[in-house]
């Protein structure tokens, strides 16, 4: 296994054990789809994106938008992990008078290019960033992260239309498929399969990644994105909805609730042994 590859799993789950503290301090918020997406987060942040957490609102920064706004667990804690904020910050999410907001708030929280919320809206965001790069001959890049389940918004395909239209080939959409939304299995409450044929018909290059929890995977993704030109690239990512901590792997109810304490010590558990595991690698 390359070092690279270990240190970014590594990363990875830290990331995960400050989605979980954050979540269970707060008693509330979104772990499920927060987890599933811990890698990719992992990935943009410490490897893909021209970022630089001392500097956080450099103008040539590559731009992130989290479109599906209720994961910001997830995103707070690679922030903190990479060095926008004190990772013992974590813990006030949600709470009274802490800038962790249950949303993305890009006015309070260092490194958020983009606040968020209503689903749908964050990738309308991050083609009008794109579109922006290209009328002022800009060189930054666009990433803006998707839930299957968000995916069902009308807003998204005419976002998507207009990208494909403007050959927005600085603009990368990721959607993580978990295949879990709140309401249950998105097949079962309003699928929107096939999602890469979709994104096809509106001129996108499509990448569908067999396993959004590998890193191998997604830098092969992410390098032919980078290597795709003339159109906007959307990348298909299947994920474990909870990935990481055993009782909430695929398991909708924890969509969108805290673990209790014994829950918590549960969790940390498992991903304490998971990072030793690595270790030992």
């Amino acid at each position: 296994m390359n070092m690279e590859k270990l240190e970014l799993q590594k990363i990875a789950n830290e990331v995960r054990k400050g989605i979980v503290t954050a979540v269970h301090a707060a008693k509330a918020g979104h772990p499920g789809g927060s987890l599933s997406a811990a890698d990719l987060f992992t990935y943009l942040y410490f490897e893909e994106m021209n970022i630089d957490p001392q500097n956080p609102q450099k103008p040539d920064r590559d731009r992130f938008v989290l479109s599906k706004g209720h994961t910001a667990p997830g995103l707070y804690s690679v922030l903190a992990n990479r060095g926008y904020f004190p990772v013992e910050d974590l813990k006030t999410l949600r709470h009274l008078g802490s800038y962790l907001q249950g949303h993305p708030d890009m006015k309070h929280i260092p490194g958020v290019d983009m606040s968020s919320g209503s689903l749908g809206q964050g990738i309308s965001a991050a083609v009008g960033m794109a579109l922006s790069a290209k009328l002022s001959n800009d060189s930054y890049r666009v990433y803006t992260l998707l839930g299957d389940g968000e995916i069902q918004e009308g807003q998204v395909w005419e976002a998507a239309m207009f990208a494909g239209y403007r050959k927005l080939d600085n603009l990368v959409v990721i959607v993580d498929n978990n295949g879990l939304q709140i309401d249950g299995p998105i097949n079962e409450v309003c699928s929107p399969y096939p999602i890469d044929k979709k994104f096809e018909a509106f001129n996108f290059h499509v990448i569908n990644v067999a396993d959004g929890n590998d890193m191998d995977q997604l830098k092969a993704a992410f390098d032919e994105a980078r290597a795709t030109k003339g159109m906007p690239t959307a990348i298909v990512m299947k994920t474990v909805k909870g990935k990481g901590v055993s009782f909430m792997e695929n398991s909708v109810g924890w969509h969108g609730k805290a673990p209790n304490d014994e829950q918590y010590a549960q969790a940390m558990e498992d991903l304490e042994k998971a990072g030793e595991a690595l270790c030992q690698k």
